[in-house]
């Protein structure tokens, strides 16, 4: 399977195409600040960690633009609660629910 990621600014979105199908992490953008709002992966390609995969991605690409994040998404709270290192992207007075 090819997989191909992009950062769609256009759509407010990081992609990866899975040859025809997409997995998407939908966002909005205030100032410094990336609100991930919507994890979605094909139903075809559930449980083979494309969902974090696509999260991982996306949070480099994020870091590399200095920007912060507030995760609105549960998948993304669950990604960042068992990959704590990506907590330091946290935007300031956020912290995750238990």
């Amino acid at each position: 399977m090819a997989r191909t990621w992009n950062h769609n600014k256009a759509e407010r979105q990081y992609e990866m195409q899975l040859d025809e199908q997409m997995a998407k992490l939908e966002y909005k953008r205030k100032d410094n600040k990336v609100y991930l709002i919507h994890t979605e992966v094909p139903d075809a390609f559930e449980g083979q960690g494309i969902g974090s995969e696509l999260v991982e991605r996306s949070l480099q690409d994020i870091e590399t633009e200095s920007l912060k994040i507030v995760p609105w998404c549960p998948f993304v709270v669950h990604y960042l609660k068992e990959h704590t290192q990506w907590q330091r992207l946290l935007a300031d007075h956020v912290t995750l629910p238990s």
